[in-house]
């Protein structure tokens, strides 16, 4: 099963949907904000992408967290910030065959599904 993680209005997260629907692959869509998230699902991402890739740093929700926030000491402190702030969280992730992508780009996406 495929999964998308993001949010419905993010630009990204439409262009990824729009790729995934023009050619044809069935996925689940999970709405970061009206689904939610839970720890085991980040440990498992962050075994395979590590924190900087995973936490979008340029956005609006980092950007308005407080200085101290900003200092992610390890994993676990990671988890509870993006759980807290889940738009943290750099859109879209991509779920198939157990292998996480974070981010969307037409030709990544063509390389997954052409395997």
């Amino acid at each position: 099963m495929t999964t998308l993680y993001g949010i419905k209005n993010c630009d990204t997260v439409r262009k990824a949907r729009a790729w995934l629907d023009a050619h044809g692959v069935s996925y689940r869509f999970h709405d970061l904000r009206g689904d939610g998230l839970d720890a085991a699902t980040l440990n498992i991402w962050l075994q395979q992408v590590d924190t900087a890739t995973l936490i979008n740093t340029r956005g609006t929700t980092w950007r308005q967290l407080p200085e101290s926030a900003r200092h992610i000491g390890d994993t676990a402190a990671a988890v509870a910030l993006m759980l807290e702030h889940p738009t943290l969280i750099k859109r879209p992730v991509l779920v198939h065959e157990g292998r996480i992508t974070v981010g969307f780009s037409s030709a990544a996406y063509a390389e997954i599904f052409s395997r």
